[in-house]
């Protein structure tokens, strides 16, 4: 029987799981909380947004502008959740809002291209990205969620 089926046996016999981290919040995963939740928040107000002008407006398919918005709001629910992760120190959160961060680039690179106001948003987005995927990679927040360096057999 191997180590990792080992613990994987104990934790289901009952053994305590990992302790929550303890001490301060570190100021590197507060502000990747911040920026995670600012980046939640900006896409449920383009969701709100869209859903308002799809039903309020006259956009040239109401359903696809109110359907559009719909799916906005509902993406907007996973930046969301993981800020909160991240401001509790919960260490499942990191996932997601890498995940977030990564598929933010390809956005923000989009919007770049797009010209005018756009370029502002795009590089805004960008580098918000760039620095929560930078704050969560950095040892001092993997710790801070008590995420440590694998054991080995």
């Amino acid at each position: 029987m191997s180590s990792q089926q080992k613990q994987s046996a104990s934790r289901a016999a009952g053994a305590p799981a990992a302790a929550e981290p303890t001490g301060p919040r570190p100021a590197r995963l507060s502000a990747a909380a911040a920026l995670t939740a600012v980046e939640g928040l900006a896409l449920a107000a383009l969701g709100a947004y869209m859903l308002i002008m799809g039903l309020a407006g006259s956009p040239d398919s109401p359903q696809q502008a109110e359907m559009g918005g719909l799916t906005v709001l509902a993406l907007a629910l996973l930046p969301l959740v993981a800020a909160r992760g991240l401001w509790l120190r919960r260490r499942w959160s990191r996932g997601p809002s890498l995940i977030t961060q990564i598929v933010a680039l390809p956005v923000a690179w989009t919007l770049v291209n797009g010209g005018g106001a756009l370029i502002a948003a795009g590089i805004g987005l960008a580098v918000a990205a760039l620095v929560v995927l930078v704050l969560l990679v950095n040892p001092t927040a993997t710790e801070a969620l008590g995420i440590g360096p694998r054991e080995t057999p």
